[in-house]
């Protein structure tokens, strides 16, 4: 085993018990957070070799990238994620290859992974709201929310689990639990509205501990598990 292998498994140790220790300063139980992988720019080797490390949860960015990934580690049981913007001309194989799409935005994408999902199990999707208007970034936006999960609930081969946010980039954490509160609220507010919700995806590598304080159930971790992409 290489330096580089021994680094991916001391890493997800090292984020596995900080998600542990947070979860526990805020009163939260860590088994309600997953976990998951963002491995997009790193080769299999890297995968396995988490998968080895007992990761399960992988975030791919980029389609073609991911399914000369997806294909030759199909034996394993690895839940897929796309979690990168859609393009209308990728959507049968996001949803061939995936088990959830974190980054829908657009209805016209809604419709068509549903036509692609048919014959198979219902694709699990979080919408993306962009909580800090940028005008760079993805995302509907909050006042759109509801509107939007209810135009999804009535596409058949769809399964609504929850919402996905990516705030402005912030180094101070004050700020960082704000803009994770907003995301909270909208997320909570779909439940109130009866909408049988599990997933609010929330915390990257710089974020994780806001994320967690203010509610995340799912941290998308790449770069404190694999190291800096090249």
């Amino acid at each position: 085993m290489t330096t580089v292998d021994h680094n991916i498994i001391d890493n997800i140790r090292r984020v596995s018990r900080q998600i542990r220790s947070t979860a526990h300063k805020y009163q939260r139980s860590a088994d309600d957070i997953r976990l998951l992988a963002a491995s997009k720019t790193f080769p299999i080797s890297a995968i396995r070799v988490a998968y080895a490390a007992g990761q399960r949860l992988f975030g791919e960015n980029y389609v073609d990238e991911a399914i000369e990934k997806i294909r030759p580690l199909s034996e394993l049981d690895i839940e897929w994620h796309y979690i990168g913007p859609i393009q209308s001309n990728k959507t049968r194989k996001i949803a061939s290859h995936f088990t959830w799409v974190q980054s829908l935005d657009q209805g016209r994408h809604a419709r068509r992974l549903s036509e692609h999902r048919s014959g198979l199990p219902p694709l699990n999707v979080c919408i993306q709201v962009n909580i800090s208007a940028e005008a760079t970034k993805s995302g509907i936006a909050p006042h759109e929310l509801e509107g939007f999960a209810e135009s999804i609930s009535s596409l058949p081969n769809l399964k609504l689990r929850g919402i996905m946010g990516i705030p402005v980039k912030e180094s101070c954490f004050e700020r960082q639990r704000q803009a994770f509160a907003k995301l909270a609220r909208a997320y909570n507010r779909l439940k109130n509205q009866g909408y049988s919700l599990d997933t609010l995806s929330m915390g990257m590598t710089g974020d994780m501990q806001a994320a967690i304080a203010e509610g995340t159930t799912m941290v998308r971790i790449g770069t404190a598990i694999f190291g800096q992409r090249q």
